[in-house]
């Protein structure tokens, strides 16, 4: 049985778990608190960080690593493009997600109002909140301006692009840290995606200490 080693608030591990869902391969989800430094999960990544997917007698690590690995390993449905720069795109808007969204607004709401409580780091830092609550905004605009011009992230069709924003969009999400006020567009794509059969592992996420928005999993939201 393939495993999966993982955080549900983690969107790193989200962004796997959309991709093995949505090319239906079954796997076992195995919770992890990466943080604790467990000498058995250090074994399977030195690294110490979620997600770790076992499969085929292999331990791989590094979502991105993961999802290239399951497109190429798993080819249908696609979730990669097939020309050179519509591949790009792609690579480059999960770059985005995962460092740059990851740095300024991932980082800065669930880092400091999730993070801090289960590590057992602290109070949450109202600066850092507030960069994060700021950020958002920006980028959220950033997303509008790309779905104003593509049916979806990264052009006509849902790439890889649309699970690596959406794993980060609906952590936060999550402790209702997105304004859907702010653009209908941006909305309409999330909901669109929250539709889709892959998400309905990461709709059913209860973390505990911490109850999901009441609208989480409406699809209706």
């Amino acid at each position: 049985m393939n495993r999966l080693y993982h955080y549900p608030l983690s969107p790193f591990s989200r962004k796997v778990r959309l991709v093995l869902a949505e090319k239906r391969i079954e796997v076992e989800l195995v919770e992890e608190k990466y943080w604790e430094k467990d000498s058995d999960f250090l074994r399977r990544n030195p690294a110490g960080k979620v997600p770790v997917l076992r499969m085929g007698g292999r331990m791989m690590s590094e979502s991105a690593a993961i999802c290239e690995y399951l497109e190429e390993a798993h080819p249908e449905p696609p979730l990669m493009p097939k020309g050179a720069e519509a591949r790009y795109e792609v690579r480059r808007l999960v770059g985005w997600f995962d460092d740059k969204f990851n740095r300024e607004v991932t980082e800065k709401l669930m880092g400091e109002r999730v993070f801090r409580r289960v590590m057992g780091t602290g109070y949450p830092d109202s600066a850092n909140v507030k960069s994060g609550s700021k950020a958002i905004k920006w980028h959220l605009r950033y997303m509008e301006h790309l779905l104003e011009q593509r049916r979806w992230l990264a052009g006509p069709e849902m790439t890889l692009a649309d699970f690596a924003a959406a794993a980060h969009i609906s952590c936060l999400d999550y402790i209702s840290d997105v304004d859907w006020h702010l653009s209908e567009t941006v909305k309409d794509w999330y909901a669109k995606i929250k539709s889709r059969p892959a998400f309905r592992g990461v709709l059913a996420d209860n973390v505990p200490g911490f109850q999901p928005a009441p609208h989480y999993a409406d699809l209706d939201f």
